[in-house]
């Protein structure tokens, strides 16, 4: 295998990380997947990494390492997103094709579109939002929004693809609203949270999919193809207790709605699953 440094010797450019990292195609195995299709969890982590990447390119960096203007360091942290994907029509050895576009949709807010591909077939797209946060303390609950060195909205904002999920999501009261049913989940620092300390987005979605699993058993996976959004609003400290709580409707809404709170009884996260 030649690496970086033998392509030099060999008087070879060697490829930039980024467009490696940013290759439209990959070949599914195990790691992608599940018994029931292409895993859900390794599909965010993935787009949420190009995410970043694709933000930083926006910004003119050679790698997104963002910082406040006092040099603090910042995260694109997700604050929305749209899961809309047949994770059921992908199996080992298919060919998934990722096809990405990043725009501002805000003066502070970011948005990528991501349209997927097995084997040519387009299987559906997501959506997701970020905003620049830094911590102002140690603690994750200290996480505010923050300006970045380098930001710039080229053009006017594009109108946000996610505008309806997150209207829904904030004006749904969950607040004394009764729980149908939940399950309470004690994340691993070194499984569910990510390189910068923090209670991965990708892992909120894990926490609905473990949720209904121990509600429904294998019936669970009909959910699987369904669409889901997601609104995030805090993070937690490691070794914190987190509950994920279905709903009961009153209004006939033909959705499942779910929150994630913290050990403090605080929303952390509203979802919405499709009927």
């Amino acid at each position: 295998m030649l690496t970086p440094h033998h392509l030099a010797v060999a008087g070879r450019t060697p490829p930039d990380p980024v467009d490696h990292a940013l290759h439209p195609e990959l070949l599914l195995g195990m790691p992608h997947l599940t018994p029931f299709g292409l895993s859900r969890t390794f599909l965010l982590k993935e787009l949420g990494h190009r995410h970043w990447l694709l933000l930083g390119r926006h910004l003119g960096l050679a790698v997104p390492d963002f910082c406040t203007p006092d040099g603090r360091e910042a995260y694109a942290a997700i604050s929305a997103m749209r899961v809309d994907v047949r994770l059921s029509a992908a199996r080992a050895n298919d060919r998934l094709e990722i096809v990405s576009d990043v725009y501002p949709v805000s003066g502070s807010r970011m948005e990528s579109l991501h349209r997927l591909f097995v084997n040519g077939r387009a299987i559906g797209e997501v959506v997701l939002q970020s905003v620049f946060v830094a911590r102002q303390e140690k603690e994750n609950r200290s996480i505010r929004r923050a300006m970045v060195r380098h930001f710039r909205s080229d053009g006017e904002p594009q109108d946000s693809l996610l505008m309806r999920e997150i209207a829904t999501l904030r004006d749904w009261p969950v607040i004394g609203q009764a729980m149908a049913r939940q399950m309470r989940f004690r994340p691993c620092p070194f499984e569910e949270f990510n390189g910068a300390g923090l209670f991965y987005f990708a892992e909120f979605a894990a926490l609905v999919t473990r949720a209904f699993c121990a509600w429904e058993g294998e019936e669970a996976a009909l959910r699987l193809d369904r669409p889901m959004s997601m609104l995030f609003l805090g993070n937690i400290e490691a070794g914190e207790e987190l509950t994920i709580g279905l709903h009961s409707q009153e209004d006939g809404d033909r959705a499942d709605r779910c929150s994630i709170s913290g050990s403090d009884g605080v929303v952390l996260a509203r979802v919405l699953m499709a009927v």
